[in-house]
């Protein structure tokens, strides 16, 4: 697939024009899914760091389309940023090269086609912010960069989208793609508390820094979305900012709604715990993802810095927390010395299956019988629950639909006792599924 990559200085519109670009043509019945790939966009530089990818579904067909970070933006993240885009540009086919196109042209802005012209790629000059014709009139100055005539667009309005989509097309090197079968990845969301290593993690899958750690909290500003190839499986790696009760910011709160939706957009979350920071907002975020319908993979991080010795104490300390979450897979990981990596993977990939698992209504029914005769049916004024039988019409997560006398009279001790069994019976007490109980009388 085409590669285009959007660079420019901080703040000149690169986020807007890629989110604009991403939903040009997106269906209805795929905007949710499209919209957890925007970036998040506001007035401060420096809201982007690392690298956004998403897909641009034209007319003449799909590309994929890279927003990056601010370069020359002057900040402690000035020289990581740049090496983030310059192996961006070496991968890409054309560079969107976004000016702002109703401000004076900046040194940043010179410096940047400086760097540009070294690198030797197709440019595209794109003034944004251009929101009405009259703007137009001051673009001349941007000749001055070197790559012809500058495209006036509005993200915000959606001026000139259209055709830049077009002049893309246009640009692009022509080359045979190769039609290949669509694979759908499976989704792996990485949450967790501020700076418990989940940015590390995602580094040490890819086998590559993808994304900027640092020790500070908060360095992630939004969900990052990697596809790669691992074992044979196509997976869509999201690494979300850290989740704190508290947002401290504008810009911060927006990448915790995101990594929010990253929950419920997953196959399978990755819930990602420093073993010596632990307390109740690992089990919150926990139960968020089981109520949502999404597996969990419980995976200790760090555990390169937990020498033998303590080991066991601080196995034993995670047991006592983590009790109300103990019948989920638990993986001990290091992203310094890969330790676990292909085992944390292989779990993601048997939960996406174990639920995704679907069971005949002959068998259901066989459980049901065995079930019904295992415990004390409730009753209510001589009047007994009976279940007449059970089918399961949905999967991911795996939904169970009782139909039985009186669906009032299932207490919560008797939906407890139909949980346990059917986890232990059909084998599913490590992910999430749902009972619904409807009415249907007798004879």
């Amino acid at each position: 697939m085409y590669r285009v990559v959007i660079v420019g200085r901080p703040n000149v519109g690169k986020s807007s024009l890629f989110n604009r670009l991403l939903g040009l043509r997106q269906s209805p019945e795929r905007a949710t899914w499209a919209g957890s790939r925007f970036s998040v966009v506001a007035d401060a530089p420096g809201v982007t760091r690392d690298l956004k990818e998403g897909v641009v579904e034209s007319e003449r067909g799909r590309f994929k389309l890279v927003d990056t970070g601010g370069l020359w933006s002057g900040d402690v993240w000035e020289e990581k940023i740049r090496q983030k885009v310059e192996r961006a540009i070496e991968e890409a086919d054309l560079v969107l090269f976004a000016v702002d196109g109703r401000s004076d042209l900046a040194t940043a802005d010179l410096e940047v086609a400086d760097f540009l012209r070294r690198k030797g790629k197709p440019v595209l000059l794109v003034a944004t912010k251009v929101d009405d014709p009259k703007h137009e009139a001051y673009l001349g100055e941007l000749y001055a960069l070197g790559f012809g005539e500058p495209l006036p667009t509005s993200a915000a309005h959606g001026r000139g989208v259209d055709e830049l989509v077009e002049r893309i097309w246009a640009s692009l090197p022509v080359r045979q793609e190769e039609s290949e079968p669509e694979v759908v990845p499976i989704r792996l969301a990485i949450v967790g508390r501020p700076n418990a290593g989940k940015s590390s993690l995602l580094n040490a899958i890819l086998g590559e820094e993808r994304v900027i750690v640092s020790e500070t909290p908060g360095t992630t500003r939004d969900s990052i979305d990697v596809e790669f190839d691992y074992g044979g499986n196509r997976f869509l790696l999201v690494d979300t900012a850290g989740i704190r009760k508290r947002p401290e910011t504008g810009v911060e709160e927006q990448a915790i709604l995101r990594a929010h939706r990253a929950i419920r957009e997953a196959d399978v979350v990755l819930l990602v715990v420093d073993p010596k920071e632990l307390g109740d907002h690992e089990l919150k975020l926990a139960n968020e993802a089981l109520e949502v319908g999404k597996p969990v993979v419980v995976t200790i991080t760090k555990w390169d810095l937990i020498g033998k010795e303590e080991a066991k104490r601080v196995r034993a300390d995670l047991a006592v927390k983590l009790a109300h979450i103990a019948h989920l897979p638990t993986v001990f990981v290091s992203s310094v010395t890969g330790q676990n990596l292909h085992k944390l993977l292989s779990e993601a990939v048997r939960l996406y299956g174990l639920a995704r698992t679907r069971f005949e209504t002959a068998e259901l029914n066989r459980w049901l019988s065995v079930w019904s005769l295992g415990t004390q049916m409730p009753n209510f004024k001589g009047k007994p629950l009976k279940l007449f039988f059970v089918t399961q019409p949905e999967v991911a997560p795996p939904t169970f639909v009782f139909f039985c006398n009186y669906p009032e009279f299932v207490t919560r001790a008797f939906e407890g006792y139909l949980r346990n069994r059917i986890g232990e019976d059909l084998g599913l007490r490590e992910v999430p599924f749902r009972l619904v109980f409807r009415g249907r009388r007798e004879g």
